[in-house]
């Protein structure tokens, strides 16, 4: 059995306090007063603006020798004019300012849930393929998916949220106002409204928590067993419960991150998601395995089971590319303007996470678990690990805050404060999970065969 050590307990509560506090100080240093903006607006401009000095003194000579003429032509409309635009900037970026630690803290709450929602799938696959190599690690994969119930509450509750205490500070569509004004999403406000958003967030989560409820049961009612009845029932469920799963994830992708930018779709969209949060939830299996092993606490886990999950890291990133770039490509091809505007914004405002994200998605993983030898090295798998985290964390960073924050983005207290936050509650809920059963299924008939895995 393992017990839940006081030190990590210790520690997860240390982020936890940690990331409150940064949390808390993202909210109250982002609402800035009207004024607070122009000034920050013209400091802005001011910086940037003195490499042109020389063409301002230019434009101020030709204002004056025109001065005359533009009275003639209605010099004070246009001065209002520019003011009303003016002030319309300073409050769509005061909105903006506003909108960072709600986007914040939902990036971050999305992130670790896909990783406990990934590895229940990943989970659910074994059951269904009845996969040899993998029993051995299925109380490790219990002990992550303990998370899926508070962090999918969490994130449907910070996006209910922010649509009504937070003024539609994520989803622009919870805005009446806003969709008032415009008619393409009014045509899809059938589907995007308040009442059934909530209503399909609680769906979803209710069937995979039923899911993950009962595969728990089964797997500690075989270890009991005299016979394989728990098994067949685990793998009866496993497989219906992956039909769900491939429809409700689609869904919650387009709901909960997809809507953010209501005026743009793919039909990609679903499965680069998936990809997204399948590697990220892998990851994490081999990482708490490592850890556990290196506390002599998964003896039955050799250097080939290390060895495969490295090769899903390795395979799901190369998947992740092709969807990116198959995403990429076909809506460049396309050149829909509705399209498109979702890639010339990110690689306008946001090249270096934009870009960057390929390097630690792709060419890191590729370079570093290529090689056979490095997969079976745990803190070779350790250093590809971390960097692909952070890399799917950048991924939905990219997808959700050009849509809230615009050029204002930056990776600062209130995102670290997020992260923080919720990666102390995941480890707290995990490895409290862990702690709740032996780490070893024993039940499982295919256990011996698992044990004795080389590759």
């Amino acid at each position: 059995m393992y017990t839940f050590s006081n030190k990590l307990r210790t520690f997860s509560f240390a982020l936890i306090i940690l990331g409150i506090l940064g949390v808390g100080y993202g909210f109250m240093s982002s609402h800035k007063s009207l004024d607070e903006v122009k000034t920050m607006l013209a400091e802005e401009s001011a910086h940037h603006g003195g490499g042109h000095e020389a063409a301002a003194t230019h434009a101020v000579e030709a204002h004056d020798n025109h001065g005359e003429a533009a009275a003639h032509h209605g010099s004070d409309a246009h001065v209002e004019a520019d003011a009303h635009h003016g002030d319309e900037h300073a409050q769509h970026v005061q909105h903006q300012l506003a909108n960072r630690p709600w986007s914040a803290l939902y990036v971050a709450a999305f992130f670790f849930m896909m990783i406990a929602l990934g590895v229940l799938a990943f989970y659910a696959i074994q059951f269904a393929a009845q996969a040899g190599w993998s029993p051995v690690l299925f109380r490790v994969m219990e002990g992550i998916t303990a998370y899926l119930l508070p962090g999918a509450v969490i994130v449907l509750l910070i996006a209910i949220a922010s649509g009504t205490i937070g003024h539609a500070n994520i989803f622009v569509w919870m805005d009446p106002e806003v969709v008032a004004h415009d008619e393409l999403i009014q045509g899809k406000s059938g589907w995007l409204n308040i009442p059934a958003f909530a209503i399909r967030g609680i769906i979803f989560i209710a069937g995979w928590v039923t899911y993950r409820h009962f595969a728990r049961i089964f797997s500690l009612a075989q270890d009991e067993a005299s016979d394989n009845s728990n098994f067949k029932k685990h793998f009866r469920i496993s497989a219906a419960f992956l039909v769900f799963f491939i429809y409700t994830e689609s869904m919650m992708s387009w709901d909960w991150i997809m809507s953010v930018d209501p005026h743009w779709f793919s039909t990609l969209f679903g499965w680069y998601v998936f990809a997204s949060m399948f590697v990220s939830g892998i990851t994490v299996i081999a990482l708490i395995t490592i850890y556990l092993k290196s506390k002599d606490l998964l003896p039955f886990v050799n250097d080939s089971h290390l060895h495969d999950l490295a090769k899903f890291m390795f395979g799901i990133s190369v998947f992740w590319t092709y969807l990116w770039f198959s995403q990429f490509m076909l809506i460049w091809y396309s050149n829909i303007p509705e399209e498109v505007t979702y890639f010339v914004t990110r690689i306008e405002d946001y090249k270096l996470p934009f870009f960057g994200m390929l390097v630690l998605n792709f060419i890191f993983p590729l370079l570093i678990l290529m090689n056979t030898d490095f997969k079976r090295i745990p803190w070779f798998v350790v250093m590809a690990g971390i960097v692909i985290l952070f890399g799917h964390y950048i991924d939905i960073f990219n997808m959700i805050m050009p849509a809230t924050v615009g050029d204002r983005w930056f990776i600062g207290i209130p995102e670290i404060g997020a992260i923080l936050l919720f990666a102390g509650l995941f480890i707290f809920v995990v490895f409290t999970a862990l702690s709740k059963a032996p780490l070893l299924a024993k039940g499982n008939p295919y256990l011996k065969e698992s044990e004795h895995f080389h590759y």
